[in-house]
């Protein structure tokens, strides 16, 4: 690769990397907005343990993949929507398919709405507080995302500048 592709190289990567860095910063302000807004929402009055269930299960989760390039990215899931390896298979052997089964199949309960907790009228505030806390964790996975992507352009960036300076002094 010669000197001049390496200077182009560079020069688009730093680019890519200043842009990510931008959508970086505007993604930080607008999750800091969101904790604002949820904080604010929820005015004097706060949730305590003695107002929700003593057993919770997550609504969503969030899961990193990775991709054939090494890049990881973060994205927020439904836990009602799995994909068929989480599920498994139910049985480990063959199963009689006429004829009712003796066992009856355990029943996945989809989990519960927690504003429902609350009683039937749910304050206005908690599902502002609720819908800021749906946006900010959406937003927190991207910022993941887009943090890992900028921390390997960084390394890449290094590593052409290393070559570089290896083609300088070995042309000098």
């Amino acid at each position: 690769m010669g000197g001049r592709d390496l200077w182009a190289e560079l020069d688009s990567l730093l680019l890519q990397l200043l842009s990510d860095l931008e959508e970086l910063e505007t993604k930080r302000a607008a999750l800091n907005a969101r904790v604002e807004e949820a904080r604010y929402a929820m005015g004097a009055k706060s949730v305590g343990p003695l107002q929700y269930a003593s057993r919770m299960e997550p609504r969503v989760c969030v899961r990193a993949s990775e991709d054939r390039d090494g890049r990881r990215t973060f994205r927020v899931v439904s836990t009602e929507a799995q994909t068929p390896e989480e599920l498994g298979p139910r049985e480990a052997g063959l199963r009689r398919r006429k004829g009712p089964s003796k066992i009856p199949e355990p029943v996945l309960s989809a989990p519960q709405d927690p504003l429902n907790w609350f009683g039937i009228l749910v304050p206005q505030s908690l599902q502002q507080a609720q819908a800021s806390f749906q946006d900010g964790l959406q937003l927190a996975a991207d910022i993941a995302s887009l943090q890992t992507r900028i921390d390997r352009g960084q390394s890449q960036f290094q590593g052409l500048q290393e070559k570089l300076k290896q083609l300088e002094s070995g042309a000098a």
